[in-house]
């Protein structure tokens, strides 16, 4: 029998292991039935299309004893809670010992609670009766005229409500989830409320921003008391969320608007970009669109909120339009809200470890330059778990995008480690997952430069943020793509389809989505195949280069194994293209464009990061992976599964040995492999066999 060249491992005994591997990947997973509709907890919802980051009204609260005071009097101190409650509904008796609860524990934290009855049937004694029952501490007040439910256009009876000395409203919705309709259960697994007060009170941004609130329904007049609209009071935080994160001192916009006056002065163009939908820059269609440049029906996935989501709500572009018509009044400097914070410019915080080039770049003024791969050396003596990282080019003006790869030179195909592309600077991890960066490592910086008329110089910095936490889950990132070799773009062709596929080898968790083209990019879109069914996950169907963004999910994405994810994307490589006028004329619209990495080329990238469910930080789970390297560990895995005869976790000699026509592999590759000298190979060691396998 022919022999595998990697010593004396025999073919068949690899081939045994390819045949148990694909029997195991074949099995397909069974998704659960829907469960009864009727029992439904809180469910997410986009914050800035319920009021959340708009300023409250100064309500007056005056209690069932007669006690009156002014929201602003009450959060004063830093953050309140404006809780609906009643006596009579059931969700909300179940709520009433929570609340309590919840209150007294963050009454230490200066956090003031005022508790809101809008039933007009509900008064007097009854009223009193559950202060006593409960153990309410802050003010009950009565609404039976609708006027507080009005102001906060509040919908349920256990809806709260939680604000900060601005009187700005950072969260709303439901306390938690352990009751609901047609539910009860023993303990909360997602604590809203808490989380919120948490993440207010550390100054930090509240993830969960709005959620529905089972409870009974409200009804009343819900048009919203008329105000003024100020600067202070709505356009200043209509600014701050969308847009104070690039147009800020040392952002990457090129005017700041962190005044007034600054916001002013731009006020007609303001109007024009958010009338067009230029500005903010999003480009995730919400379901709404009618018009779809895709020849195949878009069935979107209702389920899935953007976390990072920057477009305008209706009401606050009315706002602005209402602002910029009324001349742009100023208003009270004492409704202003509290302005972001960027530690020394950074966005992400100040960073435990900036890494920065040793030498500035020249980026000449004129022509083309090739890619510049930088390395930098890392001079940390322990491994890092990575919570948050941001790249930072000193003259962005002339930075396109950036990639960075730990040890070995950036690839497109591979992912990337961290990332650089406009719109998109930073990335902060969910509690629990990160990004692991080893000792010693090299850091692969892959430049690509656009020069701009003047010359300049670059020197990227890339800072980061440790893990306070143990982390639990390993962020990746994988390209779903037809590769270099299949990429073709007919010449003069205004709508072309590129498709590529992956069919998923195990669970996995998408966390947030990048579509990444050049300049023929028109349109690109994620689909879902699982059980037969299909769903989109995202759309962009106004796609823009000069906008590369990370679409991050408020709550990650189960895939299962078997379900295959498809990336498309349209392109227009016909005179129709404005962006192709004035190219050269073997990259024009009238030659078919292949490949390449600079921008008049095309590339077709569906990225994706993701987590494998149940593996530990570190392992090498397939994941999302492909192609022969993926296959060569799954290979590798199964072989060292059939090689530990008493499954120990580590292989021996005598193991080995037991396998016919294994005698020699047992002394040439053991040793090669058995590092430490221990005599036993463990399962990190047995991975080595891949770099042999391959050599």
């Amino acid at each position: 029998m022919r022999r595998i060249t990697f010593g004396t491992l025999t073919v068949a005994v690899a081939i045994v292991t390819i045949l148990l591997i694909i029997g195991q990947q074949r099995t397909p997973h069974v998704h659960a039935e829907e469960t009864d509709v009727v029992r439904q907890g809180p469910q997410l919802r986009r914050g800035k299309d319920c009021g959340v980051g708009r300023q409250i009204a100064d309500l007056e609260l005056t209690d069932i004893n007669g006690r009156t005071q002014t929201l602003s009097q009450l959060a004063k101190d830093g953050v309140a809670v404006i809780a609906m409650t009643g006596t009579g509904c059931p969700l909300c008796k179940k709520y009433s010992p929570t609340l309590a609860a919840i209150e007294d524990k963050y009454r230490r934290q200066g956090v003031r609670f005022v508790f809101v009855n809008p039933n007009k049937s509900e008064q007097g004694q009854r009223c009193r009766d559950a202060v006593s029952q409960y153990g309410f501490d802050g003010p009950y007040v009565s609404d039976a005229d609708s006027r507080i439910c009005r102001a906060l256009q509040a919908e349920t009876t256990t809806e709260v409500f939680v604000v900060d000395s601005t009187r700005t409203l950072l969260y709303r919705g439901a306390v938690d989830d352990q009751y609901g309709f047609t539910y009860a259960s023993n303990a909360a697994d997602e604590t809203f409320l808490k989380d919120a007060l948490d993440a207010a009170l550390a100054g930090q941004r509240v993830e969960v921003a709005a959620t529905t609130s089972p409870g009974c329904e409200l009804l009343y007049d819900a048009i919203a008391e008329q105000q003024n609209v100020t600067y202070h009071g709505q356009i200043s935080r209509i600014i701050d969320r969308n847009c104070r994160e690039c147009h800020r001192s040392g952002g990457i916009a090129p005017m700041p608007f962190e005044t007034c006056e600054q916001v002013r002065d731009y006020a007609g163009m303001i109007r024009f970009v958010t009338e067009q939908g230029v500005m903010p820059p999003w480009f995730a269609d919400d379901g709404t669109l009618q018009k779809q440049p895709w020849d195949e029906p878009v069935h979107p996935d209702t389920t899935i909120h953007w976390a990072n989501d920057r477009s305008l709500s209706e009401r606050d572009l009315q706002d602005l339009q209402t602002w910029i018509a009324a001349g742009a009044p100023e208003g009270d400097p004492a409704d202003a809200p509290r302005p972001p914070s960027y530690p020394d410019g950074w966005l992400i915080g100040r960073p435990d470890k900036v890494f920065q080039f040793d030498e500035p770049v020249r980026i000449k003024a004129t022509g083309i330059m090739p890619y510049r791969n930088i390395r930098i050396t890392n001079d940390l003596d322990e491994d890092k778990w990575i919570q948050a990282m941001e790249i930072r080019p000193s003259d962005p003006s002339v930075v396109h995008h950036v990639i960075v790869s730990v040890r070995g030179e950036a690839r497109e195909l591979d992912g990337y480690w961290a990332a650089y592309v406009p719109g998109n600077s930073s990335v902060v991890f969910p509690p629990g997952l990160g990004k692991r960066l080893p000792k010693g490592a090299t850091l692969n910086f892959q430049m690509h430069y656009t020069p701009n008329g003047k010359e300049t110089f670059d020197q990227t910095q890339l800072g980061l943020v440790y893990s306070d936490e143990p982390v639990e889950h390993e962020v990746k990132v994988r390209a779903v793509t037809v590769g270099p070799r299949q990429l073709k773009i007919p010449a003069g062709r205004a709508k072309h389809e590129v498709r590529a596929s992956l069919r998923l080898p195990t669970d996995v968790k998408v966390l947030a989505l990048l579509p990444h083209m050049h300049l023929r990019g028109q349109g690109a879109r994620y689909d879902l195949l699982a059980n037969g069914e299909k769903s989109t996950l995202l759309n962009v169907p106004r796609y823009d280069f000069n906008w590369q963004l990370r679409y991050e999910l408020e709550e990650p994405r189960l895939l299962h194994r078997g379900d295959t994810l498809t990336f498309t994307a349209l392109y227009n490589n016909s005179d129709s293209n404005p962006a192709l006028k004035g190219l050269a004329e073997e990259y024009s619209s009238t030659r078919t464009t292949k490949w390449g990495q600079q921008t008049y080329e095309e590339m077709h990238l569906g990225y994706v990061e993701y987590i494998v469910p149940g593996e530990k930080p570190g392992e090498a789970a397939p994941g999302m992976r492909g192609g022969r390297g993926a296959r060569s560990e799954r290979i590798i895995g199964g072989l060292f599964t059939q090689l530990d005869v008493n499954g120990d976790g580590q292989v021996t000699r005598a193991e080995v040995k037991q396998r016919p026509g294994n005698r020699q592999a047992s002394g040439v590759i053991f040793n090669r492999l058995d590092t430490n000298g221990d005599g036993v190979v463990d399962k990190k060691e047995f991975e080595k066999l891949g770099s042999i396998l391959r050599r």
